[in-house]
């Protein structure tokens, strides 16, 4: 288990899946993490879970990502309690499961906005103390930005420029000591596919607590290496590569 006492933790999407599983790690390497969701009850709940001697070091904050005054307000919480932030989590995800004739144009925008653009609009806020700490920003995308299937097309195009985005922000922002990863994830047994789909194939997905793994160890990555892409599929994955 790596050491990250001295890390400050962001994590977005943090109140189930991945995002829970990715905090729960963090908090296990003793690292201070801040969960943001919004959806208050489930991120509550999500705080229970976690040991009770680890609770002066979680701050668990209600925030919608398309809230941008919000997220200011969040990482102005995250500097007035803690002074540092050292690894931004980008996680926080939607889709919406329709073909391009009955997809609404006002989701197409929600998907997009949450995917794409608020990964980018919170990277562009932390970024100054990212700079003051050589920190470190974590992108998570999907097997969905390097192929495509029907009735996802704004998923794809989603994370598709997550994958873009992570690689361009990774070129520019080395100038400045700050590391950009992006994590593309096979499917896992999280709530973002279980609660939609039905007759999956459990044995073909895996835990999300194993991906959490593999993203603090890459994040534990000493100074003077970096990896700007990440692919962690289940052991069965058949459909890529």
């Amino acid at each position: 288990m790596p050491d990250l006492r001295d890390k400050v933790v962001l994590v977005t999407g943090a109140a189930s899946g991945l995002g829970e599983a990715i905090a729960a790690q963090a908090v296990a390497a003793h690292a201070r993490v801040v969960m943001i969701d919004r959806q208050s009850e489930r991120l509550q709940d999500a705080v229970k879970k976690l040991p009770a001697d680890a609770a002066e070091r979680v701050l668990a904050l209600e925030a919608d990502l398309l809230d941008r005054d919000r997220l200011e307000e969040v990482l102005t919480e995250v500097e007035s309690r803690w002074g540092v932030l050292d690894v931004l989590v980008n996680n926080a995800g939607t889709d919406v499961t329709a073909s391009m004739q009955s997809l609404s144009i006002e989701d197409w925008d929600r998907v997009i906005a949450t995917n794409l653009s608020a990964p980018f609009v919170l990277s562009k806020m932390a970024l100054p103390m990212l700079i003051e700490r050589r920190g470190q920003i974590v992108n998570i995308a999907s097997t969905a930005a390097l192929r495509a299937w029907p009735n996802a097309s704004a998923y794809h195009a989603s994370k598709w420029g997550v994958r873009g985005l992570s690689h361009a922000l990774h070129a520019e922002l080395r100038e400045v000591g700050v590391r950009v990863m992006c994590v593309v994830a096979g499917g896992m047994r999280t709530p973002f596919l279980l609660d939609r789909f039905e007759g999956l194939d459990l044995s073909r997905l895996q835990e999300p607590a194993n991906v959490a793994k593999v993203i603090l160890m890459a994040i534990s990555t000493p100074r003077g290496s970096a990896i700007p892409e990440l692919m962690v599929l289940p052991e069965q994955e058949s459909s890529w590569p």
